[in-house]
């Protein structure tokens, strides 16, 4: 049994449990024998541990995720042995507490030059100028929103949604941004050029961005922004969220993100050599790390090498990270340092490939990107796993061209 759920057990006599199903398509299907799922868990407590008093009535017992294959209830020593022994139930772990990555700085900045120096440096412009654009590829967002006002943002969002405390789906919610850190990753990945100078690396992709964290960090809002993700078919997902350390509660996730055609690009994190977060470290993501103008590793970066035989270091690539220029909710523009800043440039070069070759699969693309990165000089390779993200060599590798 998994040892954060053992404990929580041991203290509470409950848990919140996240289920992992054998099959992606058995919930949708809702076969008769499936149906007894739901007696196994209890309705939600009045109290959570870790999240203070929530109106009994209104948390609902098991929520149900189809296209993911999960299912997210409370459940007691009873219940999860009887959960244990179902023989569609694949694994069973406690849930974490999900929350973004926070840049190591924040700054005003006025927007000077065409290009910010990080689509400066992994030459995005020379790809615009073959139409790769990132039009047609829908590139998905889970942060802490967007404020669509912005004139780098306006009309480029073509997809919102929000989810509450108790992780509904908030019905006809209007983009907005609960913080900062999300209008400026969005910004990275899709903002437009205004007055001839761009912050984004695919200013015309189809960008779906969803609401999930802040004003409370609750996991039924990831797994519900996520759901909402395949629902709408998008081909890249962005996510700077995680939690500290490794644990494999969301492996299954990445991997059924992958096999639905999405590439999950996510940040490695900011605590430095020798730490990470989940899931940016598992072998079934693009994870990313952070480099600054000289194409040196930010000393926050994270970076670990695992014991394991498939993709040991992480992070897998590097990207532009350090004093990123891009959208501040309300207008203008923020500078900021962070593997977050580093992600959104990696999600956006995934579309401009998609453009260039529609028919890829992940693998496809995932490779072309790795197999392509520039080493950086004098450096310790397992800081920057296969190196700094190269878009005009992996366009190359991509389409033979």
């Amino acid at each position: 049994m998994d040892r954060a759920l053992q404990d929580q057990l041991d203290h509470y006599g409950f848990s919140q449990v996240l289920v992992v199903h054998r099959q992606m398509a058995v919930l949708a299907t809702r076969q008769p024998d499936f149906n007894s799922i739901d007696n196994h868990f209890l309705p939600a407590p009045v109290v959570v541990p870790g999240r203070g008093s929530m109106p009994h009535a209104a948390q609902p017992a098991v929520r149900h995720y189809p296209r993911l294959g999960i299912s997210l209830g409370f459940a007691d020593h009873e219940g999860l042995i009887a959960l244990q022994s179902h023989p569609e139930i694949e694994s069973i772990y406690a849930c974490h507490t999900v929350g973004i990555v926070r840049p190591v700085r924040v700054a005003a900045a006025v927007l000077q030059r065409e290009l910010t120096w990080g689509l400066q440096a992994l030459h995005v412009d020379r790809l615009w100028d073959q139409g790769l654009t990132g039009k047609g590829i829908r590139v998905g967002h889970l942060d802490t929103g967007v404020d669509t006002s912005h004139p780098a943002l306006k009309g480029r969002v073509a997809g919102f949604a929000e989810w509450d405390m108790l992780g509904t789906r908030i019905d006809g919610a209007s983009p907005h941004d609960s913080d900062v850190h999300g209008t400026h990753t969005a910004g990275t990945i899709a903002g437009k050029p205004v007055g001839a100078r761009a912050i984004g690396v695919a200013p015309e992709c189809e960008f779906y961005s969803g609401l999930v964290v802040e004003g409370g960090a609750v996991l039924a809002r990831v797994l519900g922004g996520m759901e909402w993700m395949l629902e709408h078919s998008v081909r890249v997902l962005s996510m700077s969220l995680g939690w500290r350390g490794y644990d494999p509660s969301f492996l299954t996730i990445t991997r059924r993100l992958r096999q639905q055609g999405v590439l999950p690009v996510f940040a490695i994190g900011n605590e430095g050599v020798g730490t990470s977060r989940s899931p940016g470290n598992y072998p079934e993501t693009l994870s990313v790390g952070a480099v600054d103008r000289a194409r040196r590793v930010a000393a926050f970066s994270g970076s670990v090498r695992f014991q394991r035989d498939r993709d040991p270091i992480q992070p897998d690539v590097v990207a532009p990270g350090v004093g990123i220029i891009s959208a501040r909710p309300g207008g203008g523009y923020q500078s900021m340092d962070g593997t977050s800043m580093a992600t959104p440039h990696v999600a956006g070069v995934a579309a401009l490939l998609w453009q260039a070759r529609p028919s890829a699969t992940v693998d496809q693309i995932e490779l072309a990107i790795r197999q392509t990165c520039t080493k950086p000089v004098g450096q310790d390779p397992q800081r920057y796993g296969d190196g700094l993200v190269n878009p005009l060599a992996a366009l190359a590798a991509l389409t033979g061209t």
